[in-house]
Protein backbone atom coordinates (compact mmCIF):
# COMPACT_ATOMS: atom_id res chain seq x y z
CA UNK A 1 0.00 0.00 0.00
CA UNK A 2 1.29 3.60 -0.77
CA UNK A 3 -0.16 7.26 0.40
CA UNK A 4 0.50 9.59 -2.36
CA UNK A 5 0.12 13.12 -0.76
CA UNK A 6 -0.82 16.13 -3.92
CA UNK A 7 -1.49 19.15 -1.16
CA UNK A 8 -5.41 18.67 -1.15
CA UNK A 9 -4.88 16.20 1.89
CA UNK A 10 -2.56 18.51 3.19
CA UNK A 11 -3.51 21.28 6.30
CA UNK A 12 -1.51 23.69 6.78
CA UNK A 13 -0.93 23.85 10.82
CA UNK A 14 0.63 27.43 11.47
CA UNK A 15 3.45 29.17 13.46
CA UNK A 16 5.07 27.68 16.46
CA UNK A 17 4.69 30.40 19.20
CA UNK A 18 7.58 31.01 22.35
CA UNK A 19 6.40 31.82 25.95
CA UNK A 20 8.61 32.69 28.15
CA UNK A 21 11.10 30.61 29.77
CA UNK A 22 10.54 30.54 33.85
CA UNK A 23 13.22 30.20 36.26
CA UNK A 24 12.01 26.79 38.22
CA UNK A 25 13.79 28.22 41.25
CA UNK A 26 10.62 28.63 43.37
CA UNK A 27 7.28 27.53 44.14
CA UNK A 28 4.95 24.87 43.92
CA UNK A 29 4.07 24.90 40.78
CA UNK A 30 4.99 27.05 37.47
CA UNK A 31 1.83 27.95 34.89
CA UNK A 32 1.62 29.06 31.30
CA UNK A 33 -1.69 30.23 30.98
CA UNK A 34 -3.25 32.25 28.38
CA UNK A 35 -3.08 29.95 25.66
CA UNK A 36 -4.61 30.83 22.38
CA UNK A 37 -8.11 28.32 21.42
CA UNK A 38 -7.08 26.36 17.92
CA UNK A 39 -3.90 24.81 19.87
CA UNK A 40 -3.19 21.54 18.53
CA UNK A 41 0.50 21.00 19.67
CA UNK A 42 2.78 21.90 22.98
CA UNK A 43 6.07 21.33 23.63
CA UNK A 44 7.03 21.72 27.19
CA UNK A 45 11.05 21.97 27.38
CA UNK A 46 13.14 21.94 30.79
CA UNK A 47 16.65 21.93 31.64
CA UNK A 48 18.09 21.17 35.28
CA UNK A 49 14.25 21.18 36.77
CA UNK A 50 14.90 20.05 40.43
CA UNK A 51 12.59 20.43 43.19
CA UNK A 52 13.32 20.38 47.09
CA UNK A 53 11.79 16.93 47.51
CA UNK A 54 11.45 13.58 45.89
CA UNK A 55 7.47 13.61 44.75
CA UNK A 56 6.91 12.91 40.69
CA UNK A 57 6.80 15.98 38.90
CA UNK A 58 3.70 16.31 36.96
CA UNK A 59 2.25 18.61 33.81
CA UNK A 60 -1.78 19.34 34.55
CA UNK A 61 -3.94 20.76 31.55
CA UNK A 62 -6.56 23.46 32.41
CA UNK A 63 -9.32 25.16 30.85
CA UNK A 64 -10.66 28.79 31.84
CA UNK A 65 -12.84 26.50 34.53
CA UNK A 66 -9.58 25.69 36.46
CA UNK A 67 -6.78 23.39 36.49
CA UNK A 68 -7.62 19.26 35.71
CA UNK A 69 -5.79 17.00 38.43
CA UNK A 70 -7.74 13.82 38.03
CA UNK A 71 -8.74 11.64 34.78
CA UNK A 72 -5.38 11.22 33.26
CA UNK A 73 -4.33 7.70 31.99
CA UNK A 74 -1.20 7.03 31.32
CA UNK A 75 2.41 5.36 32.62
CA UNK A 76 5.84 6.22 33.37
CA UNK A 77 9.01 4.46 32.85
CA UNK A 78 12.21 4.59 34.98
CA UNK A 79 15.48 2.89 33.73
CA UNK A 80 18.57 3.18 35.83
CA UNK A 81 21.71 0.62 36.24
CA UNK A 82 19.15 -0.31 39.64
CA UNK A 83 17.05 -1.83 37.05
CA UNK A 84 13.49 -0.52 35.75
CA UNK A 85 10.13 0.35 37.69
CA UNK A 86 6.60 1.83 35.69
CA UNK A 87 3.86 3.41 37.67
CA UNK A 88 0.15 4.22 36.12
CA UNK A 89 -0.84 8.13 36.33
CA UNK A 90 -4.22 9.05 36.92
CA UNK A 91 -3.31 12.81 38.35
CA UNK A 92 -1.04 14.63 35.16
CA UNK A 93 1.49 13.84 32.53
CA UNK A 94 4.62 12.87 34.10
CA UNK A 95 7.71 14.17 33.38
CA UNK A 96 8.87 12.70 35.98
CA UNK A 97 8.61 9.00 37.69
CA UNK A 98 10.66 9.31 40.80
CA UNK A 99 10.64 5.60 42.46
CA UNK A 100 14.09 5.96 43.60
CA UNK A 101 12.55 8.45 46.55
CA UNK A 102 15.31 10.66 45.64
CA UNK A 103 16.50 14.58 44.62
CA UNK A 104 15.88 15.16 40.54
CA UNK A 105 17.57 17.33 37.96
CA UNK A 106 16.31 16.58 34.63
CA UNK A 107 16.10 17.51 31.16
CA UNK A 108 13.50 16.98 28.57
CA UNK A 109 11.07 17.55 26.77
CA UNK A 110 7.18 16.83 26.94
CA UNK A 111 5.00 16.86 23.78
CA UNK A 112 1.10 17.23 23.54
CA UNK A 113 -1.03 17.23 21.02
CA UNK A 114 -4.83 17.48 20.22
CA UNK A 115 -6.46 14.28 19.35
CA UNK A 116 -9.42 16.10 18.34
CA UNK A 117 -12.70 16.82 20.73
CA UNK A 118 -10.65 18.21 23.69
CA UNK A 119 -8.76 14.70 24.01
CA UNK A 120 -4.71 15.05 24.22
CA UNK A 121 -2.29 12.82 24.33
CA UNK A 122 1.07 13.14 25.87
CA UNK A 123 4.63 11.96 25.71
CA UNK A 124 7.83 12.80 27.52
CA UNK A 125 11.60 11.82 27.33
CA UNK A 126 13.69 13.00 30.25
CA UNK A 127 17.75 12.24 31.70
CA UNK A 128 19.16 13.41 35.01
CA UNK A 129 22.69 14.55 34.99
CA UNK A 130 22.90 14.12 38.95
CA UNK A 131 22.74 10.46 38.32
CA UNK A 132 22.34 7.23 35.44
CA UNK A 133 18.30 7.47 35.31
CA UNK A 134 16.06 8.33 32.69
CA UNK A 135 12.07 8.31 32.21
CA UNK A 136 9.43 7.98 29.80
CA UNK A 137 5.99 8.75 29.44
CA UNK A 138 2.80 8.21 27.63
CA UNK A 139 -0.60 8.97 28.25
CA UNK A 140 -4.01 11.14 27.44
CA UNK A 141 -6.75 12.90 29.09
CA UNK A 142 -10.19 13.96 27.76
CA UNK A 143 -10.19 17.57 28.85
CA UNK A 144 -14.07 18.97 29.73
CA UNK A 145 -13.20 21.94 27.61
CA UNK A 146 -11.20 24.28 25.50
CA UNK A 147 -7.01 23.53 26.79
CA UNK A 148 -5.62 27.28 27.90
CA UNK A 149 -3.34 26.28 30.13
CA UNK A 150 -0.55 24.01 31.32
CA UNK A 151 0.43 23.54 34.83
CA UNK A 152 3.99 21.99 35.89
CA UNK A 153 3.68 20.97 39.83
CA UNK A 154 4.26 17.59 41.67
CA UNK A 155 1.86 14.60 43.06
CA UNK A 156 2.70 16.18 46.24
CA UNK A 157 1.82 19.88 45.97
CA UNK A 158 4.19 20.66 47.90
CA UNK A 159 7.63 20.30 46.49
CA UNK A 160 9.27 23.22 45.62
CA UNK A 161 11.07 24.23 42.66
CA UNK A 162 14.56 24.93 43.65
CA UNK A 163 16.74 24.70 40.00
CA UNK A 164 16.18 25.16 36.68
CA UNK A 165 14.53 26.75 33.55
CA UNK A 166 11.05 25.84 31.64
CA UNK A 167 9.31 26.78 29.03
CA UNK A 168 7.00 25.93 26.28
CA UNK A 169 6.46 26.34 22.73
CA UNK A 170 2.69 26.21 20.92
CA UNK A 171 1.19 26.03 17.59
Amino acid sequence: MSITLDGSNLTTVGVINSATAQASTSGTSITFSSIPSGVKRITVMYAGLSTNGSSDILVRLGTSGGVVSTGYLGSAVLSSNGGTTASTFTTGFAIYQNSQGTAYVGHGLMTICSLGSNTWCATNVAGESDASRGSYFGGSLALGGTLDRVVITTVNGTDTFDAGSINILYE
